[in-house]
């Protein structure tokens, strides 16, 4: 059991599931089936390159690290590269259950995990590859968790429209070109099913941009010596900091990020369910007599004169909203400190291996830059209006931690 958790490096794994998570946010959406289906679909393809990546490497580690499962012999090449396959084929099955589209992603991810271990690892191209890795990663609960809700929500609101209406027509089809249900949660949920994966794209790119600084700095773990590749990367940690904290100062209180969304953020004063309206809240009356002035009671033409101080027909109202104390407020203080948790977990660890370049520090620079992922997915998925999803993904850095100390990450 302990050469497979070496072989698997176990504690690396809390970096996986705040991937789909923080794609799930970055659609707009809760996590739910797709999304577990998504996690479970990444551990394995995760594992699967751990595994592969020793089998890969078996000649190479019996000179740089001959205690490692292969070399030590305490695991042989057949059983790892078994579990490689059986893990890649387990992936590909769970993330067929999300739907065609997250197979597709999946199967993009399995092909960039095999090519970078069999062969792109000792390439230029070795640290993009990874980076491709990581950012399908995210795109994978980003489009499990889209196709798995709109296909939701496509049955539940035919079913809805097949059983309305009395005797034998409740069972009839849809008709072509019918309305179906516009209920608050059918238009809420049709509007959020019109997001596309595609969102998830800025979000996917920074955290492949930092899961390439790792790499970078990984290709030395082995020798040391390389002092500006450590500086570099201490720089972009920096930059996509700053960057994941610019983003979220041009939005107001609680709207996610990706433009489209304000309408079904938490906090918006717009909400599609409104019965006067599928598109736009009720406005006032431009050409209505001002407040103060005469208006005849019995006016066949005169409008109801509005309530400058009141809420408008449609608008959000805190007293009836279930989450009312929740994210508005919250959201930027958990933004600044789950950025801050990423720069103070990379950054003083890459500033160690810039000045001293031994092969202890640089291994420690890289383990400190798989546990920043964690705190990087929570600010993207804050960033993106999902504080409670960041909060959840916060939760492993402990375990992460604490593991580490038993298992080595790299």
């Amino acid at each position: 059991m302990r050469a497979w958790t070496e072989l698997f490096r176990v504690s690396a794994l809390f970096s996986v599931p705040g991937d789909a998570l923080a794609g799930a946010a970055a659609v707009g959406r809760s996590p739910g089936r797709g999304t577990a289906l998504a996690i479970g679909a990444s551990l394995c393809l995760y594992e699967a390159g751990m595994a592969l990546n020793d089998w890969a490497d078996r000649e190479e580690d019996a000179v740089d690290r001959p205690h490692r499962p292969i070399p030590s012999g305490r695991i042989s090449p057949s059983a790892a590269l078994g579990a490689a396959g059986a893990l890649t084929a387990a992936g590909l099955a769970l993330a067929a259950r999300a739907g065609r589209p997250a197979l597709a992603v999946a199967t993009g991810l399995a092909a960039t995990v095999w090519a970078y271990d069999l062969h792109l690892k000792h390439t230029k191209a070795g640290p993009a590859a990874m980076a491709a890795a990581r950012s399908l990663d995210l795109l994978l609960g980003a489009t499990a968790t889209a196709t798995a809700t709109a296909t939701a929500t496509s049955t539940a609101t035919a079913t809805a429209y097949a059983g309305t209406g009395p005797g034998p027509r409740a069972t009839r089809p849809m008709r072509l070109g019918a309305v179906p249900p516009t209920g608050p949660d059918n238009v809420a949920r049709a509007a959020g099913a019109a997001r596309s994966p595609l969102a998830a794209l800025p979000a996917a790119l920074v955290l492949g941009a930092h899961t390439y600084g790792v790499t970078a700095v990984s290709r030395h773990e082995a020798q040391g010596g390389s002092t500006a590749v450590p500086l570099a990367v201490l720089a972009t940690t920096t930059a996509l900091a700053a960057a994941v904290l610019a983003t979220h100062q041009g939005q107001r209180p609680g709207e996610p990020a990706t433009p489209g969304l304000a309408a079904t953020a938490p906090g918006s004063s717009y909400r599609p369910d409104h019965p006067h309206h599928p598109a736009a809240p009720a406005m006032p009356d431009l050409g209505a007599p001002q407040p103060g002035t005469h208006r005849p009671h019995h006016h066949p033409t005169a409008p109801a004169i509005p309530d400058l101080g009141a809420p408008l027909p449609g608008t959000y109202r805190p007293s009836h909203h279930a989450h009312r104390p929740t994210a508005p407020a919250l959201t930027p203080l958990l933004l600044t400190a789950f950025t801050g948790a990423y720069l103070r977990t990379a950054g003083p660890h890459l500033l160690h291996a810039a000045l001293n370049p031994s092969p202890s520090l640089t291994q420690r620079a890289v383990g400190g830059g798989i546990r920043a992922m964690i705190p990087l997915q929570a600010a993207l998925a804050t960033r993106a209006g999902a504080p409670g999803s960041g909060l959840a993904v916060m939760a492993l850095v402990p375990l992460a931690r604490s593991l580490a100390r038993k298992v080595s990450p790299t």
